[in-house]
């Protein structure tokens, strides 16, 4: 029988989910390893000066730990989806202009290390690699774990916008006990102020409300492994997207 050529596209999709496979222990052992000893190494400027907190080398690991969702998520990727992301990437930016201009909604604040690029010398350009995983991430995990009741948007909407809030809640304290960024006026939670997950309780809200319009619910779960294994199971248990968000981590945190 004469083989049949896959589009393009096809091909693509299928040799990342193959690097992926091929190299799972190396993005979901070995990098998220490396990036928290090399964090903490900079926190106490045990690296020689380039190293430390070099903004290149976190942006590298951090695109390395996001390639298990952006295989996952591959095959159903469109114009409306692509529109929804493009929009998320756009209330990134405004959000975070918004918040270091006024202090608003997240609470005033500085950044403490170098972040790459910047916006206007004031946002950093690489913003949305950090926040559209996390919201992603939390936004299929809700799906995969409330299965049907995931149709409802009384339900879906809430949890979703907890399990933001509740990653949050691990990874702003960690940052701000590693310097990354700092509250002028502090706050009650490991130097995080209240607004700060006001401004989570926000975001991660309208994320849904765009994620809901730029995904079919329907073909997410339809994604299934040759094995019969979720897809989104797959990337979100067993892989370093997740196990990424929680990252940098003190232990004094």
């Amino acid at each position: 029988m004469a083989s049949v050529e896959l589009p393009a596209r096809t091909r693509l999709e299928r040799r990342l989910d193959d690097l992926v496979e091929e190299n799972r222990f190396t993005i979901a052992v070995v990098f998220p390893a490396v990036g928290a000893v090399t964090l903490l190494a900079s926190a106490e400027a045990l690296l020689p000066g380039p190293l430390n907190f070099n903004p290149y080398l976190l942006l590298f690991g951090v695109a390395v730990m996001r390639l298990p969702l952006v295989a996952g998520v591959a095959p159903l990727f469109t114009r409306r989806a692509a529109a929804g992301l493009l929009a998320l990437c756009g209330y990134t930016y405004a959000i975070e202009a918004v918040g270091i201009a006024t202090g608003y909604p997240y609470g005033a604040f500085e950044y403490g290390v170098d972040l790459g690029p910047m916006i206007a010398g004031a946002v950093p350009a690489a913003l949305p690699l950090f926040f559209l995983p996390l919201v992603v991430n939390a936004y299929l995990l809700c799906l995969l774990l409330l299965g049907p009741l995931a149709d409802r948007t009384a339900i879906r909407l809430p949890v979703v916008v907890a399990a933001v809030v509740g990653m949050d809640l691990a990874l702003d304290p960690a940052a701000v006990s590693l310097g990354f960024w700092g509250y002028d006026a502090g706050g009650w939670y490991y130097g995080v102020p209240w607004t700060n997950y006001a401004g989570w309780v926000l975001s991660a809200a309208v994320a849904v409300g765009v994620l809901d319009r730029a995904f079919d619910r329907e073909k997410l779960f339809g994604r299934r492994t040759a094995d019969g294994t979720d897809a989104v199971h797959r990337w979100h248990f067993r892989d370093a997207d997740v196990v990424s968000e929680w990252l940098p981590v003190d232990a004094t945190v």
